[in-house]
C-alpha cells in the first residue's frame, strides 16, 4: 500500500484509529461504516476477528510484523507496538487492564499488569455494597484518608504509583490509554501520548516497507 493509510489498534470492544490528524475511539460497527472504503493497516489483540473485518480487502493486518526484542510469546501486540515507540523508558497503558513495561536500549526487560481502575472498583464493590464507590480523582497521596471513598482511591492509586516508582530508576515514564492522562498526573515529568502505539506501528511499517 502506498499513499495515505489509516492506522488502527483494535481492542476487544473498540477500534482506536489514527486518521492522520487525530485518534478516534469507535465501536466495531462505527469503524466499519466510516472507514471500510479507505486503506487501513491494523493490529489486533483478538486472534479471531469477525469475518466482516477480515474480508475488507483494503485493510491489512500487520500484527505478525510487530516484533519486539526480548518480548515473551503471549505478549499482546498492542503492548509490543507501544514499547517500540521509544528505545528506553517505562510504558504504562491504562485501559481495561493497566500494563507496565520496561524498555532499555531497544530491548524489552519485562513488566507487570494491574487490573484497570474500573475493574479494581468493581472488585471492591463485589466484597460489600458498603465498598461500592467512585474514584476520587483529586485524592492526595500526602496524607492518610479518613473516608471509604478516599481510602479505596488511595489504595488503588498509591499501590500503582509505588510499584511503578520502584522500577522507574530515572527512566522516562510514558502513559497512554483511557486512564493514562489521569494516572500520569501522579508522577513528576511523566509524558501522556495517545500516539505511542501508532508511533510504534509506523516505525515497523517504515523499516519493513509494509503498507
Amino acid at each position: 500500500m502506498k499513499g495515505k493509510v489509516l492506522l488502527a489498534d483494535i481492542g476487544n470492544t473498540h477500534f482506536h484509529i489514527y486518521n492522520g490528524s487525530k485518534v478516534e475511539h469507535l465501536s466495531y460497527d462505527e469503524a466499519i461504516a466510516k472507514y471500510s472504503q479507505e486503506r487501513l493497516c491494523y493490529i489486533s489483540v483478538k486472534q479471531h476477528l469477525n469475518s466482516t473485518i477480515e474480508n475488507i480487502s483494503i485493510w491489512k493486518n500487520i500484527s505478525p510484523q510487530i516484533h519486539l526484542d526480548g518480548a515473551y510469546e503471549t505478549m499482546g501486540v498492542d503492548r509490543r507496538a507501544l514499547c517500540l515507540s521509544h528505545e528506553n523508558g517505562i510504558f504504562v497503558d491504562a485501559g481495561s487492564a493497566i500494563t507496565v513495561d520496561v524498555m532499555q536500549e531497544g530491548k524489552y526487560r519485562g513488566g507487570f499488569i494491574f487490573p484497570g481502575l474500573k475493574a479494581m472498583l468493581q472488585a471492591y464493590a463485589s466484597i460489600s455494597p458498603v465498598l461500592e464507590t467512585e474514584l476520587n480523582e483529586t485524592i492526595s497521596l500526602e496524607q492518610l484518608p479518613s473516608t471509604t471513598k478516599d481510602g479505596i482511591s488511595y489504595g488503588i492509586i498509591a499501590s500503582i504509583k509505588a510499584l511503578i516508582d520502584k522500577h522507574s530508576d530515572g527512566k522516562t515514564l510514558y502513559f497512554t490509554g483511557g486512564d493514562g492522562k489521569f494516572l500520569s498526573s501522579f508522577f513528576e515529568e511523566a509524558t501522556y501520548d495517545e500516539m505511542l502505539v501508532f508511533n510504534g506501528m509506523r516505525k515497523v511499517m517504515k523499516e519493513s516497507e509494509i503498507c
